[in-house]
């Protein structure tokens, strides 16, 4: 939240107030109340400052009739309750004498419950299953993404805005400027910054933020999406978080790093174990690699996705773990004590959040629960294996597209019991038709192949 206001408040009328202060002193005129629909696309509907009070008590309401993957057009009646942990003055509108201010909210019914369809909601489930056995989630994801120019109308083009690669500073790193912008909105807006430099690929860069429970790191990459795309419009780019923007180079991930903590322990941390992992660590690695194929079409949810998990481009295709192998689906940083984590490498950033973060640690949470055994870690380099030496060690294969992964997702049981049955029903019929859009589309590749020769 704006200059961390809410750092020390207590109670939610305290919270108010606080606000009132911020809207009356940097002049906000403008409340914008954003949610995500099913994709995790953000969506807002702005209200004048002067509602506040409604704002606060929920009193806002939408047609959810009109938003992908919510309501019925005879139940479209729906209601927006803020998370006032998540106000912030947007940087970008500041101007003398007047700025506008966003909330992120949760979705409500008429009659005051949740509604199921709002994944934000999903994620709150989640997260009370965790506190039910006694865990807090924490959550760091890393999330790529690619800067492209622009046409004279402002739509992107497929020319990168650079050609520099991994770690690269100006002047061959164009983005450096647009980054450093970034940097101040999202501090700004409260972020704490780790990290910020040009990834692997040309045009392609990453900002890493601290990470937060398990709430909290969703509501991040959701803003953090959101403002990378505006600033980098005020500089006549286009940033995309599709996966695989551009055919030969490394496609963008979400790298997702989640710990669970009991207390103010780090639930996966053993200082006697040789990888200084805990059993919990251990059956929580097992649980993910017993359900990833049932949820990578929640993690990785388009088309294009699998157009990133392939050979050769450094992105996880192969089931498996390792302590530090970076050719390994999972693996478990070197720092440990309370930094002890477990990062899934597969997730993409077109991936929503909190869709994202509730499979990943649902599936960790059945590990636990089932006391699963973890296979033993892959330490080789998996890219470079041949097929036989993969078989001999039982390494399997992610889903290989949408259609796959989707089938995989009816087939498992984790998308169903984690999603709940609305979002669940939605999601695989929003992703049926996308396949099969795809399936039936004539694509340029065919042409180019097939037109002159037959």
């Amino acid at each position: 939240m704006t200059e961390a206001i809410l750092s020390n408040v207590k109670n939610q009328s305290e919270m108010v107030q606080q606000i009132k202060e911020v809207i009356n002193n940097k002049c906000v005129e403008l409340l914008h109340l954003q949610f995500v629909d099913i994709e995790g696309i953000l969506k807002h509907v702005t209200v004048t400052s002067e509602q506040l009070e409604d704002v606060v008590d929920g009193k806002i309401m939408f047609d959810g009739s009109s938003i992908k993957g919510f309501s019925p057009i005879n139940k479209s009646d729906l209601y927006l309750l803020p998370d006032l942990t998540t106000f912030a003055v947007l940087p970008w509108t500041v101007e003398d004498g007047y700025s506008e201010a966003r909330f992120l909210c949760s979705v409500k019914n008429p009659d005051g419950t949740w509604f199921e369809g709002d994944t934000r909601n999903v994620l709150k489930k989640t997260v009370e299953r965790a506190a039910d056995k006694g865990f807090t989630i924490s959550v760091g994801p890393e999330l790529e993404f690619f800067l492209f120019k622009t046409d004279e109308n402002g739509y992107p083009t497929q020319q990168l805005s650079d050609k520099a690669g991994y770690f690269e500073p100006s002047p061959k790193d164009l983005g450096e400027r647009v980054r450093l912008e970034i940097y101040r909105a999202l501090k700004a807006m409260g972020f704490t910054i780790e990290a910020s430099h040009h990834e692997v690929a040309e045009g392609q860069h990453e900002i890493n933020f601290k990470y937060a429970d398990a709430l909290g790191a969703a509501d991040l990459a959701t803003t953090y999406k959101w403002v990378v795309k505006t600033v980098a419009k005020k500089y006549g780019l286009h940033a995309t978080f599709m996966p695989k923007p551009v055919f030969g180079i490394n496609g963008s991930g979400m790298h997702v790093n989640m710990s669970f903590f009991e207390g103010n322990e780090n639930a996966f941390f053993d200082p006697t174990d040789e990888l200084q992992l805990s059993n919990k660590a251990y059956q929580f690695i097992a649980g993910l690699l017993e359900n990833v194929k049932s949820f990578t079409a929640v993690t990785n949810p388009l088309v294009n996705s699998y157009k990133r998990l392939v050979p050769g481009y450094e992105a996880p295709c192969y089931i498996a773990w390792s302590a530090s192998n970076r050719s390994a689906l999972i693996r478990i940083p070197a720092k440990k004590g309370m930094a002890t984590r477990v990062e899934l490498r597969c997730p993409d950033p077109s991936a929503n959040p909190y869709l994202t973060f509730a499979v990943i640690a649902s599936a960790g949470l059945d590990g636990i629960e089932q006391e699963l055994a973890v296979p033993f870690p892959i330490n080789e380099d998996i890219f470079h294996m041949t097929e036989e030496r993969r078989e001999e060690l039982g390494i399997e294969s992610l889903p290989g597209s949408l259609a796959a992964a989707v089938q995989q997702l009816e087939d498992g049981e984790i998308g169903c019991k984690t999603l709940g049955k609305h979002v669940y029903d939605e999601f695989v019929s929003v992703k049926k038709a996308e396949w099969d859009s795809y399936r039936t589309a004539v694509h340029a590749w065919e042409i180019e192949n097939y037109q002159a020769k037959f």
